[in-house]
């Protein structure tokens, strides 16, 4: 089916997108800086697919209403309508499929960028992931390879209930084979996704969607910000790389090191803020590979160690980034390493705020870390 097949008239015969849609990048000019706009994350990552899908034709997207609906969180809206049916489309509901799909279309050279609706819903998909595209690489001695990107909004925040609130990114760093990515603002959220498509190596790209539409620091009885005023939503409409396995350092700081990433890095600097504690506050942006180096120089300066994410506590991804400190750092730690996770429960409906490590709590854990972890 050509381009040509889908009009205007079948695109706007449905809902219409929230917000400005970005749209293609401005032309370059000789001695002319790149074009910049402020977007939401939503925006971004639009944007990105955009411009990889214009620049690459062996890039394409699909997923569960990703193609002539444009998402349920409309990330791929108007994909369809740019770059044809056979470039974005929808797939059945079959998490399992998808993936499938995925990995021989990679493995025949192209490099597809797949939407799991919600992060909640993977788990169809573990199998594949983990099985095939994690171990293609080292099952043909390099003769294939997957260079597949598993996209999914992941977390907490907006009511989503026990079904669509989950965080599973522990559950993937565990998988030799992957890199995991998780962006907390639309600058990162365009880079690392064009790092992620480019990747020969599969990639599972977490998007926290408490985020999309503006930075959330967990102060849910206060409006909205949105994203325009924040400089990291400043983003270049042309292409541009932000590298898989390095942190960003939001704030600097010199008590307390702050380890956190996706919706929890605003939390953490709300945190900050509320304790009065001078915190360096770490966006890893990617769990594997981790930028373990930045990690170790932070905590050696501050000698203490905070650590928040929003996925239960157990076996989630902070014990890891414990251990790592203890074994790097034991002899510069002054309190004992804290962490502020969610509960291991099912996430709550009725009681979101109560699951969701807000800054509150990471105040007490700061105030705590700074008396010798009492």
């Amino acid at each position: 089916m050509s381009e040509g097949t889908f009009t205007k008239a079948d695109r706007t015969d449905g809902l219409e997108p929230d917000g400005d849609t970005v749209g293609s990048p401005a032309p370059a000019t000789a001695n002319a800086a790149p074009a910049v706009m402020p977007m939401n994350m939503i925006q971004a990552l639009n944007s990105a697919l955009h411009v990889k899908m214009a620049e690459d034709p062996d890039v394409l997207s699909f997923g569960e209403d990703a193609g002539y609906f444009g998402g349920v969180f409309r990330v791929t809206d108007q994909l369809q309508q740019k770059h044809g049916l056979t470039r974005s489309f929808d797939a059945p509901i079959s998490e399992c499929g998808i993936v499938a799909a995925a990995i021989g279309m990679g493995a025949y050279g192209l490099r597809p960028v797949v939407e799991i609706q919600f992060a909640d819903y993977i788990y169809p998909a573990y199998d594949q992931i983990v099985s095939e595209a994690a171990k293609l690489r080292y099952r043909s001695a390099g003769q294939f390879t997957s260079p597949i990107t598993v996209r999914s909004p992941y977390g907490g925040g907006i009511f989503g209930g026990q079904t669509h609130s989950q965080s599973p990114e522990s559950l993937f760093t565990h998988i030799a084979g992957l890199k995991v990515v998780i962006p907390s603002n639309p600058y990162d959220a365009k880079g690392l996704l064009t790092a992620a498509i480019e990747d020969d190596d599969p990639v599972i790209f977490f998007e926290p969607k408490r985020l999309y539409n503006g930075p959330f620091d967990g102060w849910h009885q206060k409006p909205i910000s949105p994203w325009k005023a924040q400089e990291l939503a400043q983003v270049p409409t042309g292409k541009y790389v932000e590298p898989i396995g390095k942190a960003r350092i939001m704030r600097e700081g010199a008590d307390v090191t702050l380890l956190c990433y996706g919706t929890m890095v605003w939390v953490s600097l709300a945190g900050a803020e509320h304790a009065g504690v001078d915190a360096e506050v770490i966006d890893l942006r990617t769990l594997v590979p981790l930028d373990i180096e930045t990690i170790e120089v932070s905590v050696k300066k501050t000698g203490r160690c905070v650590i928040v994410h929003e996925a239960p506590k157990t076996s989630g991804f902070g014990a890891e980034l414990s251990a790592l400190v203890q074994e790097r750092c034991f002899y510069h730690l002054e309190a004992p390493i804290a962490r502020v996770t969610g509960w291991d429960t099912p996430y709550p409906h009725a009681f979101e705020w109560e699951y969701f490590p807000g800054p509150e709590r990471v105040a007490v854990a700061l105030k705590a870390v700074m008396t010798g972890g009492r």
